[in-house]
């Protein structure tokens, strides 16, 4: 999957407003989890002061999905910050923009829609489906 275009650290010149998207969206993503969080809290609290027997009540069920599902939202939007930051690292050190796998340049356009994408679409596809 090498691409005779590969060769050199950056793909040109990255956008000047790279480091704000990223960031914008890091605090976009850190106020998300905050929120999540906050609401993993109030479920487990609710949870705390009701004697639940999850196998006989009839809300314990929805109870324990809610939290499954908030915990799940949690996990990704924690993925996503480490996702930004690492994009951030690699705008530093003159490698973003460049796909991990065959060192092509990653479209632009496809660093508009997801600033942290570390493949290019070609190589994206192939992970996707291999």
């Amino acid at each position: 999957m090498s691409h005779p275009s590969a060769k050199g650290r950056t793909s040109g010149p990255v956008p000047e407003n790279v480091r704000d998207l990223l960031t914008r969206q890091q605090a976009e993503v850190g106020a998300r989890i905050a929120a999540l969080e906050g609401e993993y809290r109030a479920i487990v609290e609710a949870n705390a002061l009701v004697a639940v027997d999850d196998e006989h009540d009839p809300e314990g069920s929805s109870t324990a999905f809610e939290r499954a599902h908030v915990a799940a939202l949690l996990a990704q939007g924690r993925q996503e910050q480490e996702q930004l930051e690492q994009a951030l690292k690699r705008l530093d050190d003159g490698t973003y923009g460049r796909c991990e796998a065959c060192r092509a340049p990653i479209p632009a356009g496809r660093l508009e829609i997801r600033p942290a994408a570390t493949h290019c679409v070609v190589c994206a596809e192939a992970a996707a489906h291999g």
